[in-house]
């Protein structure tokens, strides 16, 4: 536990300095664990703009300017990489987008509080402000949540802002930390924060983004067409540096699919493209796309269902609401928020693969609900009522399972 009272905390200090920065996470490498967050804008840009990092330590809080002119930021590289010290955030996804983007890699080990919190029974993505008033009984400021972090200089507010994001996260860890291994649910979020820190969790596939449409091609030359053009947009839009959306919207992509344009004058047909588009470097590249689509030989198109089939069988909507009061039950029961046992893609396998490899068939969630729900689908047990809960029946003993009253 830390020396120090939960109400005081180290000063904040700003850091535009490299050799402060090294000085400060060389301290830091001494510690079991230290807290993190950023300050990033993204709006008008494809990657992320990092703009402060903030750090926390027993002594140490730190508000570093990731924009200040000469800074090297491989001390930090360092501290992240140093398997010693556990990395702390709360909903760590784009922290840690953010420096596998800088250095090359994720950090390791980490700790999410925010998946430790859905294993705790705070429910499903629990933000940070209701968190901390949970634990530790203060109010969160939250009049810098909208600040252009990228503006300079940052105001004394903006620094105590940020600093607090991680003063506060270090209470938050070691009370989630104690909670866990009281109720031996450690190994459980260990599980989570390995997943965490694979690299292909924040790498896109461009040949694959088409299928995030949720389009239904009549025939796979159209496919093929629609992943060339989903493929591009999204190469394209890293390679200037825009949202996606910018640069090309959704609701665009199957009507140029559908044209298949070989001229910038057909492609100017398509709705939202315009001249200066078509006959730009953006459009040239868009139609030589689109031309290499049409060479390719049809085994190497995508593979479509044929019209009226779907992939696989339909699952029975009453089964999927029966699996998903089970679901419920056992959140229940267990104090762990029902998105973090099963998705509804989970409950969907479950009702219609005998043995579905989705996480819920795997580890602590089939024992805590997978068990029960294949054998619920299965018609081996039953659900009944007790009162205001819920319980399972074996159907062949007629006896409640044991430990299954939620």
């Amino acid at each position: 536990m830390s020396r120090q009272s939960r109400t005081e905390f180290p000063t904040p200090v700003f850091i535009t300095d490299s050799d402060e920065l090294a000085a400060l996470c060389a301290r830091l490498e001494a510690e079991p664990f230290v807290t993190i967050d950023t300050e990033f804008i993204r709006e008008r840009t494809y990657w992320p703009e990092l703009c402060v990092v903030q750090l926390g330590g027993e002594n140490d809080v730190a508000v570093i300017d990731a924009q200040a002119e000469g800074i090297d930021m491989a001390p930090l590289g360092a501290l992240l990489a140093n398997d010693r010290v556990t990395k702390v955030f709360h909903a760590a996804r784009q922290d840690v987008e953010i420096f596998l983007l800088m250095f090359g890699a994720t950090p390791t080990p980490i700790f999410d509080t925010q998946v430790a919190a859905m294993v705790a029974g705070f429910g499903d993505q629990v933000g940070y402000d209701a968190l901390v008033s949970s634990l530790t009984g203060t109010q969160i400021d939250k009049s810098h949540r909208f600040s252009d972090w990228s503006a300079r200089p940052l105001s004394a507010s903006q620094l105590s802002y940020a600093a607090a994001d991680v003063t506060h996260l270090r209470t938050v860890y070691q009370k989630l930390l104690a909670r866990l291994e009281r109720e031996n649910r450690g190994d459980w979020v260990q599980e989570e924060m390995a997943a965490l820190t694979d690299p292909g969790l924040y790498r896109t596939d461009p040949e694959t983004m088409w299928q995030r449409l949720k389009l239904r091609p009549s025939n796979r030359r159209q496919a093929g067409l629609l992943r060339a053009i989903a493929a591009w947009r999204e190469r394209e839009a890293q390679r200037v540096n825009i949202p996606r959306g910018r640069l090309l919207k959704d609701e665009a992509i199957p009507e140029i699919a559908a044209l298949a344009p070989d001229s910038a004058e057909a492609l100017t047909r398509a709705r939202g493209i315009t001249r200066g588009f078509a006959e730009g470097k953006s459009g040239v590249s868009l139609l030589a796309a689109i031309a290499e689509s049409k060479s390719f030989p049809d085994d190497a198109l995508p593979e479509i269902a044929p019209r009226g089939e779907r992939e696989g069988p339909r699952a029975s909507p009453a089964l999927v609401a029966l699996l998903r009061v089970l679901l419920a039950a056992k959140s229940e029961e267990h104090g762990v928020a029902p998105r973090l046992l099963a998705s509804s893609d989970d409950l969907d396998k479950l009702a219609t693969e005998a043995e579905p490899q989705v996480p819920a068939t795997q580890g602590w969630r089939r024992r805590m609900f997978g068990e029960d729900a294949m054998a619920l689908r299965d018609g081996r047990v039953a659900l009944a009522t007790r009162g205001k809960r819920i319980r399972l029946i074996h159907l062949d003993a007629e006896t409640p399972a044991p430990e299954t009253e939620a």
